[in-house]
């Protein structure tokens, strides 16, 4: 038996043994999730973001929202009075990245999906204190220019390896899809998906 003291001393050791737990217990973690049916199936009604919101999604990233907003209603009675219902692994099938975010300066946006109206989230995008006076979230009026998105069809069948089961009709029809859109549309659109698909108790 090595003794405590013995490790301490032995760098090499130190660092293999350290390595050893921190492997182990990571597998005791994580792997069994890759079996829980409540991680790796879609909440009801749950589908793959379209080639539209999947372009707002890029641009949510893009712009650094989620250092602002985060994207999960914890479960605790504050959160789900102001939000809803909190969120549930299922909701995150086809988040690749996720954008769970932890800070808070604004709202969190996991429920946003539909409490507003397009026009209201082109203001508030366009100039956010038209809306909302006390807020202090940067204007994004340079959203409004055409939407760009050259690598979308292979971003779907990128995301397709992942198991987001998108059809070839899907992805041949993208980059149509997108013509005549603004990068403000394709954020627009990704924000009223978020949480409609939500549990209701």
């Amino acid at each position: 038996m090595i003794s405590h003291e013995t490790i301490e001393k032995n760098l090499g050791l130190l660092i293999v043994l350290t390595i050893l737990v921190v492997s182990v217990g990571g597998l005791v973690q994580i792997v069994p999730l890759f079996f829980q049916t409540s991680t790796t199936t879609p909440v009801a009604g749950l589908k793959p973001y379209t080639a539209l919101q999947l372009s707002g999604r890029d641009i949510y990233i893009r712009e650094g929202c989620v250092g602002c907003h985060s994207q999960m209603v914890r479960p605790f009675r504050a959160e789900t009075e102001r939000y809803g219902h909190y969120s549930v692994a299922g909701e995150y099938v086809y988040d690749r990245p996720f954008l769970w975010g932890s800070k808070r300066t604004g709202p969190d946006l996991h429920r946003v999906g539909g409490r507003y109206s397009d026009a209201w989230h082109v203001a508030h995008l366009t100039n956010p204190r038209d809306v909302v006076p006390e807020s202090n979230m940067p204007a994004y009026p340079w959203l409004d220019r055409p939407l760009k998105d050259a690598s979308i069809q292979a971003k779907m069948r990128t995301l397709n390896f992942a198991g987001h089961g998108y059809t070839e009709q899907e992805i041949n029809e993208a980059t149509a899809a997108l013509e005549g859109k603004t990068e403000l549309d394709a954020l627009i659109a990704y924000l009223q998906n978020l949480g409609v698909h939500a549990p209701k108790s």
